[in-house]
């Protein structure tokens, strides 16, 4: 039992690392590589730009695993989306991380507060800088799980230190 779990979680992390490998074939020999710069986003609307701020920091925290500290700054991104008209309903999911330090609830509301955030993000003008928007096929049973980012490598947030470059950038956000 214990060589099929082993061989089970060997093959898991293969196919996210061939994930990777993939969608750096894909890119453009023009572009940069900047896995190792972050990039310094100005969203135009300040209210927008602390919104975006405090759901960096959480994703953070869910990347170093740190549930108190997930807790922490989810209930900071909830005062913040509470005080933006329209986002009440992002606010309460941001609430329910905040409400627990249970590390799995957290990441599985997680995917749906950045499902939230990214389609917000999108409608938001940005002076400079670069969000990626990243994916990793194996959060949440296999269903999949996307994210915003300021850095184009990839650090996971649905499984931190399992699983950390288990992804792709699916999309990057900028200045049109």
């Amino acid at each position: 039992m214990k060589k099929i779990f082993g061989i089970a979680i060997l093959t898991v992390l293969m196919a996210c690392n061939q994930a990777e490998k993939k969608s750096d074939e894909k890119t453009d020999s023009t572009t940069i590589k900047t896995s190792d710069k972050m990039s310094t986003v100005v969203i135009e609307d300040e209210k927008k730009a602390k919104i975006f701020a405090d759901y960096v920091q959480l994703k953070n925290a869910l990347v170093e695993s740190d549930s108190a500290e997930a807790q922490k700054l989810a209930s900071a991104l909830q005062k913040s989306l509470a005080d933006y008209e329209g986002c009440e309903t992002t606010a309460i999911i941001a609430q329910k991380i905040s409400s627990t330090n249970n590390l799995a609830f957290q990441r599985k509301d997680f995917t749906a507060l950045s499902m939230d955030l990214i389609a917000f993000i999108k409608s938001s003008p940005i002076k400079s800088g670069v969000i990626y928007v990243q994916h990793c096929p194996m959060a949440n049973k296999g269903d999949g799980g996307d994210w915003l980012s300021t850095e184009k490598e990839i650090k996971n947030p649905y499984y931190g230190s399992e699983m950390l470059e288990c992804g792709r950038v699916t999309e990057e956000i900028k200045k049109i």
